[in-house]
């Protein structure tokens, strides 16, 4: 009877283990589920932190931009400069510096020739 029981005590033992060992691997698993979602979050939250300071930059310049169109005397500069308006009688001529262009160009010459 002693065996019987002494069986009987280590097939509860073993089923004491397993069961503790499932446990384990459930919490562990969980635990680092959770700690990789806490990362990941805080990744994001460091990305849109960023994006929103880029928004506030933008939102302050886009404000700046609409006190100055309140401005009729820019508003007339802007509209000149960017959409070539012209007061009646004015003529627009758009003149494009060459001279620029080929001494950029004869820089790297030079330099390639050194």
């Amino acid at each position: 009877m002693a065996s019987k029981r002494k069986k009987k005590d280590n097939k509860l033992y073993m089923l004491l283990i397993v069961t503790c060992a499932v446990l384990m691997v459930a919490l562990v698993g969980t635990v680092f589920k959770d700690y990789s979602r806490v990362i990941q979050n805080r990744k994001e939250t460091i990305e849109l932190e960023n994006r929103y300071q880029e928004l506030l930059e933008e939102e302050t310049s886009l404000n700046s931009e609409v006190v100055k169109l309140q401005d009729p005397t820019y508003v007339a500069r802007y509209a000149r400069e960017k959409y070539l308006y012209s007061k009646e009688g004015e003529t627009i001529l758009r003149i494009i510096d060459v001279q620029s262009n080929k001494g950029s160009s004869n820089q790297k010459e030079e330099t390639t020739e050194n």
